[in-house]
């Protein structure tokens, strides 16, 4: 017998999870189908873990400046086990929460592999199940390259199944979560070397931001090397790893190889053949503004479109999706403009909007910058001292902000409010008309010559 359902939502991470919990508050009768641990990649192998892994980091650095603020700090050691120890059973609880919640909620949580029988038509574990609406939102996976010896070097998947810190760790890839995972394991003690197929980090943010953490990193002792293709990798006699590269460059000893190279969305196994779904070449899910896929009353959201791949983005689609179908809210949709984000790097980035050559290329002479570098109060007597750089994009005679980008200390705290008032159309007017707090490096906004 087919069991039936208001909304089916697959996938248990943040944009099934919001969709389903959303139609639910309306009274759909909904459910989750989910194989693996629920919360997605967000709380399990993403932003949850690394942004305790990130806190760690910034221990580490904060020990290293208590002496400049007088305190007597003998430091014995990381224990990185203690940390991976607590960071798992924050994730648990995570996790537990969630299953408490559904039921709660009156979602059915159906564990398996979800397939498309017909379109909409899904099998689990040989049960069949019909929905009304059905959500796809599977999200997406860390690729490793085809060459060979790749298996001998793990994801960032494998980096939150460490147990033991590595000491020397060759970390391939040049986007935010290459950054990320280098800058924490530099942080806490590990001998770090990023690989860049190109010439730089975070290829497709504003130059000042990428030029500003290359030079941070640098100064921090990640070693950086550029315009290198790897083509095999080998493992030694004493167990370490050694990295061939394109022109015969080789580097050896690492006990750790960490690819970070992109990910794909996880659409391969859906049994999208057997519908009218329609895909791109990499596999992602084609959507309208209004998440609709090509068959009516399927849509799609999250990693597995080509969406920008952020939780709060999936959570926000999922939402509005609900709401235009449950709600009566017959226009709600998501706005993927002026999606704001934060790269927790050391130092960490804020950005919102429009790069300045984004904006040139799109408004030309009508665009001015405004921009700001300082070192903040905190590192006004500390040994190691990295910069604050920060960029406002104004476009046209009011000089509407339509870009903002943030490196350095509290950049990560930032950003959100100063996102809200971008979003209303603010200018740079409105940012010199606002009174400055004092002292803060936020103030640099709002006093931007």
């Amino acid at each position: 017998m087919t069991k039936e359902y208001d909304l089916i939502a697959i996938g248990g991470g943040s944009g099934g999870l919001s969709a389903a919990e959303r139609a639910a508050k309306y009274g759909a009768r909904s459910a989750v189908i989910e194989a693996g641990k629920l919360g997605g990649t967000c709380v399990n192998l993403g932003c949850v873990p690394k942004k305790i892994m990130w806190y760690g980091a910034s221990v580490a650095h904060m020990l290293n400046d208590a002496p400049a603020y007088g305190f007597s700090v003998k430091q014995e050691g990381f224990d990185w086990g203690k940390l991976i120890t607590q960071r798992n059973q924050y994730v648990t609880n995570i996790n537990d929460w969630y299953h408490t919640y559904l039921r709660d909620s009156n979602i059915d949580e159906i564990q398996g592999y979800a397939r498309f029988v017909d379109d909409h038509t899904l099998e689990v574990n040989g049960e069949q199940y019909k929905a009304n609406h059905i959500v796809i939102a599977p999200g997406s996976y860390p690729v490793v390259p085809e060459i060979e010896g790749a298996a001998l070097g793990i994801t960032s998947d494998g980096f939150f199944a460490l147990n033991e810190q590595p000491r020397r760790v060759a970390v391939v890839g040049s986007g935010y979560i290459a950054v990320e995972l280098a800058g924490m394991l530099n942080a806490v003690g590990t001998d770090v070397t990023m690989f860049l197929r190109g010439e730089h980090l975070l290829r497709k943010f504003d130059p000042m931001l990428r030029e500003s953490l290359m030079e941070e990193m640098l100064s921090d002792g990640v070693n950086i090397i550029s315009s290198s293709q790897i083509e095999r990798i080998e493992r030694a006699d004493d167990g370490t790893l050694t990295l061939t590269c394109a022109g015969g460059q080789i580097q050896t000893g690492f006990d750790q190889l960490i690819w970070a190279i992109g990910r794909q969305p996880l659409s391969a196994d859906l049994g999208l053949d057997r519908t009218a779904i329609s895909m791109d070449a990499q596999g992602y899910i084609k959507v309208d503004e209004f998440q609709n896929t090509s068959v009516s009353g399927v849509y799609a959201l999250g990693d597995v479109t080509d969406a920008p791949q952020l939780t709060p983005v999936a959570i926000a689609a999922a939402r509005r999706l609900s709401d235009r179908l449950f709600g009566g809210m017959l226009d709600r949709r998501l706005d993927y403009s002026l999606v704001p984000s934060v790269v927790f790097s050391h130092p960490p980035i804020a950005t919102v909007g429009l790069t300045e050559d984004e904006a040139r290329e799109s408004h030309g002479e009508a665009v001015k910058v405004y921009q700001s570098r300082f070192t903040p109060m905190y590192h006004a007597f500390t040994e190691h001292q990295t910069k604050v750089a920060m960029k406002l994009v104004c476009v046209g005679a009011q000089e509407k902000i339509v870009g903002c980008h943030i490196i350095g200390f509290g950049a990560d705290e930032m950003l959100q409010g100063f996102a809200v008032a971008i979003r209303m159309g603010a200018t740079k007017k409105d940012f010199d008309d606002t009174i400055a707090i004092h002292p803060t490096g936020s103030e640099e906004l709002v006093t931007m010559r």
